[in-house]
């Protein structure tokens, strides 16, 4: 909101500076955004009154006035405005004067004929874009007195950018009020004096609406002169507060609005047709609005409507086929208090944004409307005539919202501010905001004026007493927290510790959204049903992602678009999936590999990154939990069906997934290289094995060498699990070092060279027991994976 602080301070003028005035202001929750002056810099501009005028006698558009300024003898000037005549008083710039922009003003000759000074239009003195000719001003403006001291030119526009819950400051007494309470000191407010009644006419009012406008006022007033001049103290307040003037009907409204708070609205009574009604829209009625829009509407919008079709928007813009203009003679002025919830989305649903919307959305004073009708009708009157007819008033008492009674605690504010007030310092506070305050035992009953609808809570007014007292007032005291370290169990392994391992691996953390597009997640995971947002911010971010993958995927698609062919990417997050008990989310870590297996380097000999590389990463991460997991083949709509496995724990429970992106799934998201992935469940990752000691064995271990046939189909994990689930106690270590496809294998077999390490604790093992060991374990290869010794 913008304001003058002139009008501010013919209000409450405390002995502070602006600079002060503008931090009481913000440190009370009233953010000033900005100080400007209310007028360009510039001097030695008077009143001046045309004289007399005769036409330049070599220039058809010039005229030489003699002007009075003051002075003993008045000045001839030379002035080309259309609108210049004899009587008209005017801003005169004397010789010697600074105009804004630096322009000097001195003794010239135009065309032959002297002049010495210059009168000047709104746009010359820096107030106003545009002007159509001289600045006219008022007939009893004083001649000779400074044009900065005569329109209080010498003023400060403080602009204040308020948050939603102060609606009560949007206007002069508003801010008032607050800067009283602030510095402890009186206020004036408005003085509405009634308006006396000159005729009986009214204009029937009806409310189908009630909920929505629970009170409705209005009156005519007849014999209006449309044409009248806004007085310029009135178009000056409206200027410096962001409002250009549009004629006294039009002015008055505003000048209300910005004065008390309270949107009116005036329609050209002989516009109207039958009586008023306060309804909700037909489905797709029509109004044009003062902006010359044509919105349809539905049922939910609030319309003011005569007999015959909907004249305004309610709340928020009035309409074309009922405004005023120069011809108007008699108006019917409306005062009303429109819900907030009513109002509230209804002018951005249309494009607009409104003074009126942007009050009623927030809360308008429901007690206020008399007051406002009243002011309006006073002013109009005063600078329009016209006489004005009785109010109607429309009132449904049970829709208009009662103000509870909030309890403030007293040992609250001392618990919550660190200060410990006076009784009477609190009820002063209170009372000075517009409360009634009813003291108890331990506390008070408070309840806030009609304009605060901020305060519903005891939280509310504590910060009301901060906002007062002043934050800088309040003590620095140092938070005690007493507070009890839980045990940290060895059985859960940390996150961040497996995020560190991943980073020391040469993967980088990603975070992206919960939202995906709902094309890609299908493209993912077909099968699984997908979660829809009501109102999602894009349609690329219509569901709740089923897997990580959806984001990291298009992270790395990113990231080989901009030349970044190696690319390693991990991401901790949730997952979202509806079970029959309703929506799950899972804790998740996804990670994602492609391009090269190492940055150029000549140590090492370039390769791609292939699925052993990926599964090596997995089992570093196991290898901090203790756990023995196992991968086994299985299939995945996502994976590649010959490089997928799922990761199963030791008593079997799926941990998650790793494999190669299926081929289509690569073509179709447009990768030109392999892509790798793994997801794990956290819950189950995160299970950690804790480690027992063993003491060493003093006895030497044995290692025999195997090389085992067997189909092609047979993976080595699976041998060395065969292998360590054969309990054999003195079985130490099963360890690959050689597979062989070639000459002398069948095409469909291969050869998995095998070492055990066999140790005992109590002896040095004999040959004779190492070979029963080998060979109990040969039977049960050959029993279980038909694996025969290769010769």
């Amino acid at each position: 909101m913008q304001i003058s602080e002139a009008w501010l301070r013919s209000y409450v003028n405390p002995a502070i500076s602006t600079e002060e005035l503008v931090e009481q202001l913000t440190m009370a929750g009233l953010e000033v955004d900005s100080v400007e002056p209310a007028a360009a810099k510039f001097s030695g501009v008077v009143i001046g009154e045309v004289l007399s005028m005769q036409q330049h006698p070599d220039a058809d558009r010039l005229r030489v006035c003699q002007v009075a300024v003051g002075e003993a003898e008045p000045l001839q000037i030379v002035c080309g405005a259309s609108n210049v005549r004899v009587g008209l008083k005017i801003p005169a710039a004397l010789i010697g004067a600074v105009l804004p922009g630096d322009f000097k003003i001195k003794k010239s000759t135009l065309r032959g004929e002297e002049s010495f000074g210059m009168l000047c239009s709104e746009k010359e003195l820096g107030l106003a874009s545009d002007a159509n000719g001289l600045m006219e001003l008022a007939s009893d403006a004083p001649v000779g007195v400074d044009i900065r001291d005569y329109l209080s030119l010498n003023d400060t526009i403080i602009e204040v950018d308020l948050t939603p819950n102060r609606a009560d400051c949007l206007c002069v007494e508003g801010l008032a009020r607050e800067v009283a309470v602030l510095n402890k000191t009186e206020w004036l407010t408005t003085q509405v004096e009634i308006a006396p009644i000159s005729h009986q006419d009214v204009l029937a009012v009806s409310v189908e609406a009630t909920e929505a406008c629970p009170r409705y006022l209005g009156r005519l007033i007849k014999g209006v002169n449309a044409q009248a001049v806004t007085p310029h103290w009135m178009q000056e307040r409206l200027r410096r507060s962001g409002l250009r003037s549009l004629g006294p009907l039009v002015d008055v409204t505003n000048y209300v609005l910005l004065e008390l708070g309270q949107p009116l609205h005036v329609f050209d009574a002989e516009k109207l047709s039958g009586n008023i009604t306060v309804r909700w829209a037909k489905t797709d009625e029509c109004v044009t609005l003062l902006n010359n829009q044509v919105i349809k509407l539905d049922n939910e919008a609030l319309v003011i409507a005569d007999d015959k079709k909907a004249l305004a928007l309610a709340g928020i813009m009035g309409g074309s086929d009922s405004a005023v203009n120069d011809e108007t003679q008699s108006v019917f002025l409306e005062c009303a208090f429109f819900a907030p919830q009513a109002i509230a989305g209804k002018a951005r649903r249309y494009g607009l944004h409104t003074d009126s919307s942007h009050r009623f959305e927030r809360g308008v004073d429901a007690t206020l409307q008399t007051r406002a009708i009243e002011r309006a009708t006073q002013l109009l009157i005063n600078v329009a005539g016209g006489g004005a007819g009785p109010i109607t008033e429309l009132t449904t008492r049970a829709a208009l919202t009662e103000r509870k009674v909030v309890f403030l605690r007293r040992q609250r504010i001392e618990k919550t501010l660190g200060i410990a007030l006076a009784d009477e310092h609190v009820v002063d506070i209170f009372q000075r905001l517009g409360m009634s305050v009813q003291t108890q035992m331990d506390g008070w009953q408070i309840i806030p004026p009609g304009f605060r609808f901020d305060i519903a809570i005891e939280a509310d007014l504590i910060e009301e007493i901060a906002r007062i007292y002043g934050y800088n007032n309040l003590p620095n005291n140092s938070l005690l927290m007493r507070s009890e370290l839980s045990p940290a169990t060895e059985a859960m392994l940390d996150i961040d510790r497996v995020k560190d391992l991943l980073v020391d691996r040469g993967y980088q953390e990603a975070i992206t959204y919960s939202f995906v597009d709902e094309d890609i997640q299908k493209t993912i995971a077909p099968e699984t049903e997908v979660i829809r947002l009501k109102n999602p911010i894009s349609t690329e971010m219509a569901v709740m992602r089923t897997t990580l993958w959806c984001g990291l995927l298009k992270a790395a698609l990113y990231n080989t678009n901009r030349q970044q062919n190696r690319v390693r990417l991990f991401e901790s997050g949730l997952r979202f999936t509806i079970e029959d008990d309703g929506i799950h989310q899972q804790k998740m870590l996804a990670g994602l590999v492609l391009g090269a297996a190492y940055t150029e380097q000549w140590g090492e000999k370039a390769r791609k990154v292939d699925f052993f590389d990926c599964k090596a990463d997995i089992e570093a991460i196991f290898v901090l939990t203790g756990c023995q997991v196992k991968f086994s083949s299985a299939q995945q709509s996502a994976l590649h069906p010959g490089q997928t496995a799922e990761i199963l724990s030791p008593h079997g429970e799926r941990i998650g997934w790793i494999g190669m992106l299926h081929p289509n799934l690569e073509k179709k998201l447009g990768f030109d290289s392999q892509v790798f992935l793994f997801e794990l469940d956290q819950n189950l990752l995160l299970n950690k094995h804790i480690p027992v000691f063993n003491p060493l064995s003093k006895y030497p271990s044995v290692r025999r060498d195997l090389a085992l046939i067997v189909k092609e189909d047979i993976s080595a994990s699976e041998l060395i699990n065969c292998i360590k689930g054969s309990a054999e106690p003195n079985l130490q270590d099963v360890i690959v070092f050689d597979i062989f496809r070639g000459k002398g294998i069948e095409e469909d077999s291969k050869s998995v060279a095998l070492s055990l390490i066999m140790q005992d604790d109590t002896q040095t093992l004999t040959d004779t027991e190492v070979d029963a060991i080998v060979s109990r374990l040969l039977t049960l290869l050959t029993n279980e994976k038909n694996a025969k010794l290769r010769d």
